[in-house]
């Protein structure tokens, strides 16, 4: 098979790998089905460590129906589930971690999500908060309502959002657990695996809300701790939330860019090809349910024009 185009790499974006369905984290694969895509990866595509396709990309050397691997935020179930299945099929992965989750950190969504998940009653009243009354009897309606109220807080400033999500915790009054995210444990074998560790912050803002000074010690901080931990230069990065012009602007890629990193991330959907920034790479997020959609869904992206930048 010929088919796909030496310009253009598909980077896929993963953020947690579960050991079984959630209803809670459907946007999320189970061990089943990240491992039946990397079999179709494999099989169709092929597979390159990020800075590597990157590079490749920039001196149009990149194979036909190029692919790269990204995950996001830095889960601990990345090494416990994620890791095995990439190396039983001989895959890599670039990992982004938001640094100070690290050792029993939680990020601020998941105190929403885990602490709603477990809420004793069938009603919720965050009329308090400003966050409404809701039904949440069946699995199906707390999931709603979580979504819902994630977005209500996703573009609060970063401590009244965390504010108002320990606040919701405290209200539903359930123990939270504290194993989500990685140790620095799991970092470094993440590493000694062979993986590359790229930065994600320090604690996930929104860049485009923050100050300048609270984005570079953001970005740079996050690059600082990583190269602490690991001995090395960082020099993969991805932009929170990821979307330009909202979640992050022309500021902020300056600073990564002045920060030495070599390649950045966003969630701009759609393949990157030759004429992208480095810095502001375009990816995919693989939710596909079948190994055809899924296929045809990173073929798809190579066919499509590029996303445009919105500044």
């Amino acid at each position: 098979m010929i088919f796909g185009f030496r310009d253009r790499l598909a980077i896929l974006m993963y953020h947690r790998v579960l050991s079984t369905p959630d209803p809670f984290h459907a946007g999320d694969v189970d061990a089943l089905a990240f491992d039946w895509q990397l079999s179709v990866v494999k099989r169709y595509f092929n597979v390159l460590p990020l800075t590597e396709a990157a590079e490749r990309l920039k001196r149009g050397t990149l194979p036909r129906r190029a692919v790269a691997i990204t995950f996001d935020d830095g889960y601990a179930d990345n090494v416990e589930i994620a890791l095995p299945i990439l190396q039983r099929h001989g895959l890599h992965a670039t990992f982004f971690i938001a640094t100070d989750y690290l050792d029993g950190g939680r990020m601020w969504n998941d105190t929403v999500i885990e602490a709603i998940a477990r809420a004793p009653t069938a009603t919720l009243d965050l009329t308090a908060l400003e966050l409404g009354t809701h039904d949440i009897a069946e699995v199906a309606a707390r999931a709603r309502v979580i979504d819902t109220i994630l977005g209500q807080l996703k573009y609060l400033p970063p401590a009244e959002r965390e504010q108002k999500c320990n606040a919701i915790a405290v209200h539903i009054g359930t123990s939270l657990p504290d194993n989500l995210m990685m140790t620095t444990t799991q970092l470094r074998a993440l590493h000694a695996a062979g993986m590359e560790i790229g930065a994600h912050t320090l604690r996930h803002p929104i860049l485009a809300r923050v100050s300048d000074e609270q984005a570079r010690s953001e970005i740079v901080g996050s690059r600082d701790r990583l190269r602490d931990l690991l001995g090395h230069d960082i020099s993969t990065f991805a932009y929170p939330n990821g979307r330009p012009g909202v979640d992050y602007g022309r500021r902020d890629v300056e600073i990564v860019r002045s920060a030495g990193f070599k390649v950045a991330v966003s969630t701009a959907r759609g393949h990157a090809n030759s004429n992208m920034d480095a810095h502001q790479l375009a990816r995919i997020a693989p939710w596909d349910k079948t190994p055809l959609r899924f296929a045809l869904r990173i073929f798809r992206c190579y066919l499509e024009a590029p996303p445009a930048l919105a500044f």
